[in-house]
């Protein structure tokens, strides 16, 4: 085995090592989320925590990892008896990203559940995390259905699995830690909100630090073993702090006072429900369990809520990360200082600093208030061009737009196709290792040959060649490339900032339904790649805010970079099917013969049988209709600005209309 980075000797990042020893310290403050650049020491931290943690006493031969203190009644290789143990130290298990839902909770033997009737079950990683870490790297990366298995075992503190009425239940309590990058995507808010702590972490632009950075870095690369000696002792002195937290942590009194604070700046910050005031009392607690002290004091709330509130105040991906610190101290100070339950020498509504032995890491660095971005969280726009850039409208909820056909791209919320997880559509044999068993199908193969094998009363002889794979469909997720027209035929800045409304509400939807996006624009006489396809909508709403306006209107060369785009993307995601929205007036007037040649470039990607949507732009008494005479080149569909909207009365009285003008035709 390899031997970690020390962790007392990753450089800085001391919220980042202060929140892994909190839950280290208290489990029950339901883990953390670790978001920040890439090269920030994120699973470098939290590989070496792995180190640290005291060694666990486990049941001989238990897959489980039962503590034989108090075994767990209903562990799958019980009953066991209390008594004397093995020790082992803590495991940190990795969770890939590319990881199966049976590899994560454990797979049943299909082939003896049917032949033998046996419940033979094999662990998963969330058995083998038990007492220990489960790590997962890229989290934001990791299918939806499984961070929901994930989140659930680790709220629950058990794994269930259910295989065609085979039940099995064990415990699954771990630390659990995810790592992101947020140019990669984001998560969910509704999964967000599952993670106790969230910590954001940059590198350092100290150059002092970096420079010390990089020389423990070489120095460990060289000789791993003899850097590791020399922070031995500090490793040491931490390690035994965190056994010293855990045996204080049940007498820590938490008063009525430090509560009031909590909730107080719960619902000051407009958290929703409470698993914010929960997580905060329970890291609180673990606060003054560090610090050595049996009571929790205002400056153990006030820390608290730097690590468990920034990520819950996030209502989408547009909203600003961070707490306004000078707000969180109003909250703490008008509501300490009356309670004799909150002792201590500063009072109830002291916000001073912890006091802590040299060598323990102090909170506080890297989520201190971020600049305030204008309404609705947006950031400001600060582009430049011919009429510069123009604020967009607020955002809608928007039409669903799909990609027609059945797909087979990774698991999303848009367009349908075939998933691992769905509605069962039929069956067929399995190829590689069976996953999911259709019964009936199954039961259907085995009966013409029971009579061949011998079979002749009740029951029944399945073998391999009878099982049948469940078929299934849900939803995949698009690569929606948005086609911008930044021309001076869009420039009116009125017009354009609900043009850019449309887009943002379009890259909100992209968001919840798990899509990658891009954006090509043109204006002027070229076209450009504002964003490569990429999981972030919100780098993409940075671009949109900054975008500059003005200039002729050369439609062929967006058209043109849009189908680049998607021929590059092809080789690199090949299941991943695009729907490309083309945001224009329709008119052409880049170079000669514009209009010919938008129209051979529309025809190009229907051709190539790209899905795609004209958002009809054009204003005015006297209309055009050439953006819908692009969406029949490019053999897609047109809607206007208004019918955008899921709401859209204009839409509703189009669509009652189209409908009676068919049933008139029928009939």
């Amino acid at each position: 085995m390899s031997t970690p980075f020390p962790f007392t000797a990753v450089v800085g990042q001391d919220d980042l090592r202060l929140a892994l020893l909190l839950n280290a310290v208290s489990p029950a403050v339901g883990g953390v989320l670790v978001r920040g650049e890439k090269g920030t020491a994120k699973s470098t931290a939290v590989r070496a925590l792995s180190a640290l943690l005291p060694e666990v006493d486990v049941v001989p031969g238990c897959r489980f990892s039962c503590d034989p203190a108090a075994p767990d009644p209903r562990c799958p290789d019980g009953p066991h008896e209390a008594g004397a143990g093995t020790r082992r130290p803590a495991r940190m298990v990795e969770l890939p990203v590319g990881a199966s839902e049976d590899r994560l909770v454990g797979a049943l033997d299909i082939e003896r559940a049917l032949a033998e009737g046996v419940k033979a079950f094999e662990p998963g990683l969330l058995a083998d995390a038990h007492r220990g870490i489960l790590y997962v790297d890229e989290v934001n990366l990791l299918h939806d259905h499984l961070v929901d298995l994930l989140l659930d075992a680790a709220a629950m503190g058990a794994s269930y699995v259910e295989r065609e009425g085979v039940s099995v239940r064990h415990a699954a309590r771990f630390l659990l830690v995810g790592t992101m990058n947020p140019e990669e995507g984001e998560l969910r808010p509704q999964l967000l909100d599952r993670f106790g702590l969230t910590v954001e972490v940059s590198a350092s632009r100290e150059p002092d630090q970096r420079v010390e950075v990089v020389r423990r870095r070489l120095a460990y690369d060289d000789d791993p073993e003899g850097f590791a000696a020399r922070w031995a002792e500090e490793e040491t002195a931490v390690r035994a702090r965190i056994v010293a937290a855990r045996q204080l942590l049940p007498s820590v009194r938490l008063g009525d006072g430090a509560l009031r604070q909590i909730a107080a700046t719960c619902a000051a910050f407009e958290v929703d429900g409470m698993r914010a005031d929960i997580v905060m009392a329970r890291t609180a607690t673990a606060l003054a369990a560090w610090a050595g002290r049996s009571d929790v004091l205002a400056e153990d709330v006030r820390q608290a809520a730097l690590l468990a509130l920034p990520h819950r105040r996030r209502r989408n991906p547009f909203d600003a990360p961070g707490l306004d610190e000078d707000r969180l101290d109003e909250t703490l100070e008008q509501f300490g200082g009356s309670d004799d339950d909150d002792p201590g020498p500063d009072g109830p509504g002291g916000g001073g600093g912890q006091p802590a032995p040299d060598d323990a890491p102090q909170g506080g660095g890297d989520t201190a208030a971020r600049p305030e971005a204008g309404e609705s969280g947006r950031p400001q726009s600060s582009g430049s061009g011919e009429q510069g850039a123009v604020r967009a409208s607020e955002p809608f909820r928007a039409k669903v737009l799909t990609v027609p056909g059945l797909g087979d791209g990774a698991a999303g919320r848009r367009s349908r196709a075939r998933t691992e997880h769905g509605r069962t559509t039929g069956a067929r044999r399995p190829r590689g290792a069976l996953t999911k068993l259709h019964l009936a199908a199954t039961v259907q193969a085995a009966a013409p040959h029971q009579r061949a094998r011998g079979r002749s009363g009740p029951g029944l002889v399945v073998r391999r060649d009878d099982l049948r794979q469940a078929t299934r469909e849900g939803r995949e997720g698009n690569l929606v490339l948005f086609v911008v027209d930044a021309s001076g035929s869009m420039a009116a800045r009125q017009r354009m900032g609900a043009v850019k409304g449309a887009v943002l509400s379009l890259l909100l939807d992209a968001y919840q339904r798990r899509d990658k996006v891009g954006l090509v624009t043109f204006r002027g006489t070229a076209a450009d790649v504002a964003l490569p396809p990429t999981s972030s909508v919100d780098a993409a709403a940075a671009r949109l805010e900054s975008l500059p306006t003005g200039g002729r209107t050369p439609l062929a060369a967006g058209l043109l970079k849009a189908h680049d785009v998607l021929r590059v993307e092809r080789l690199r995601d090949p299941a991943r099917r695009a729907l490309v929205v083309v945001v224009t007036d329709g008119r052409a007037t880049g170079g000669t013969d514009a209009v010919a040649l938008a129209g051979r470039a529309a025809g190009l990607l229907a051709a190539e049988g790209v899905a795609s949507v004209v958002v009809d732009c054009e204003s005015g008494p006297v209309r055009l209709g050439l953006a819908g005479r692009l969406a029949g080149e490019l053999g897609g569909t047109a809607v206007t600005l208004d019918e955008l909207r899921a709401d859209s009365i204009a839409g509703l009285v189009r669509n009652v209309q189209g409908t009676q003008r068919t049933t008139r035709r029928a009939a």
